[in-house]
Formats: C-alpha cells, sequence, structure tokens
C-alpha cells in the first residue's frame, strides 16, 4: 500500500542537470517513519544499481561515478526526496527508481503497518546531444 511517485525525468544534454523528485505515500493512513529513502538506476539488459541513498540520520552515500556530481536531499516533508544530477554524461542514461526502506506507520482503523522495500515506477532520464 506504499506508493512512490517519481517525477523530473527527461532529456538533457551532456552537461546538463536534472532534478528528481520522489514522494511516498499510502492510500490509506499514514506513515511515521522511513528508515532510508534512495535513488537506484537501470540500463536494459543491466542490473539495477544504487545512484544514492539517504538514511533518516541525515547519512548519505553514492555511486562512485555520480561522486561530486549527483546530491541526494530529502524534503522538509519526511517522505520526499531529491536527486539533483549536475554535469550530466551519455552514461548516466537509464531509468531512475526511487526506494523506500522500512515505511512504518498506520493503517486505516489505527492498524500498524510495515514494509520493508518499496519501489517507485521509475522515470527515465536521456543525456544526449
Amino acid at each position: 500500500q506504499v506508493q512512490l511517485v517519481e517525477s523530473g525525468g527527461g532529456l538533457v544534454q551532456p552537461g546538463g542537470s536534472l532534478r528528481l523528485s520522489c514522494a511516498a505515500s499510502v492510500v490509506s493512513g499514514s506513515i511515521v517513519s522511513i528508515d532510508s529513502m534512495g535513488w537506484y538506476r537501470q540500463d536494459p539488459g543491466k542490473e539495477r544499481e544504487l545512484v544514492a541513498r539517504i538514511m533518516s540520520s541525515g547519512n548519505t552515500n553514492y555511486a562512485d561515478s555520480v561522486k561530486g556530481r549527483f546530491t541526494i536531499s530529502r524534503g522538509n516533508a519526511e517522505n520526499t526526496v531529491y536527486l539533483q544530477m549536475n554535469s550530466l554524461k551519455p552514461e548516466d542514461t537509464a531509468v531512475y527508481y526511487c526506494n523506500a526502506d522500512d515505511v512504518q506507520g498506520y493503517s486505516d482503523f489505527d492498524k500498524w503497518y510495515r514494509s520493508l522495500e518499496n519501489w517507485g515506477h521509475g522515470t527515465l532520464v536521456t543525456v544526449s546531444s
């Protein structure tokens, strides 16, 4: 019942920038906490790989290939996460997926729930001239 909705993908020239957004919500009830949120990406024929992750503590980690170019952050509403992508390269082209781990909260009738691994449907980023 946890939904992740990504936005911000598109076509950009090499050297350009994009900002991805992801918002977590539930169909009914509320989210009390999310342990970590992150962005992964996948090229056709390749495995999905971690791009960046941010913990509830604020600690972050990045793939070596994006360090210094990408920045992950969480919004004032803790259920949102952003990925600022600068100096984009053609090899950054992929479908980018939002992930939220260990989502906990209340569903209808104040029933506690816990959902360990949650994924969005992905947003395509294409870096090309």
